[in-house]
């Protein structure tokens, strides 16, 4: 894990940035997925205290980034997948013996949905949620800014993002720190379930470092 970075937001409080998330938080760092992407995952975890106690479970606390607040509460994660390891996780096995066989199996193929492999070379963006009472201070764009510099340690060549049709935010958000959309896939079945009707896959290139001779 990285070391920890102090700054302050726009509203004078400080706030640190680490990676690696902190022991005991879990459950924190779950109930902001939870309220960043409830709507999505409902279908496929919910309810939603069992779909928090499941994230929480099933962290993976070295793929993600936070940012705490000054009395050590986690405000902002952003998660990432890199080496075929993702900040949420969950075997098939788990998700049957938490929801049983019966409802478990077609929370898979929902879950499938969501499954994004990492290409080699690639860091693939496994979501960004801040606390609503801190959102607009800047803590989306320093979490997005060490995702980036995580990406580069690791000599990715590009990180790679989906983002929904009715999170325009976000997209801004990327858009402000070089991402480029390449595709757009319609999902018109989705949005009576989980709230959107279509994904875009944005990319942000790396630049590739030659070693002097």
């Amino acid at each position: 894990m990285g070391g920890h970075v102090g700054v302050r937001g726009r509203d004078g409080r400080g706030v640190v940035l680490r990676r690696g998330i902190p022991e005991g938080a879990e459950g924190q760092v779950a109930g902001l997925y939870w309220e960043a992407f409830g709507r999505k995952l409902e279908a496929a975890l919910g309810p939603a205290e069992k779909g928090r106690a499941f994230l929480a479970a099933h962290l993976h606390h070295d793929r993600g980034i936070a940012v705490l607040d000054d009395e050590g509460r986690v405000v902002g994660v952003a998660g990432y997948n890199l080496g075929g390891r993702a900040l949420t996780g969950g075997s098939a096995w788990d998700v049957l013996s938490a929801y049983g066989v019966l409802r478990g199996v077609p929370r898979l193929v929902l879950l499938a949905l969501f499954t994004r492999t990492a290409a080699k070379g690639e860091l693939v963006m496994d979501g960004i949620c801040v606390a609503e009472e801190h959102r607009g201070s800047g803590i989306g764009g320093m979490l997005l800014r060490e995702v980036i510099a995580v990406a580069a340690e690791h000599a990715c060549s590009r990180i790679r993002l989906d983002v929904i049709d009715v999170n325009p935010r976000a997209r801004a958000l990327y858009e402000r720190h070089g991402f480029s959309a390449v595709r757009t896939q319609q999902t018109p079945f989705l949005r009576g379930l989980m709230g959107f009707g279509a994904v875009t896959t944005m990319h942000r290139p790396l630049p590739t470092e030659v070693a002097d001779e």
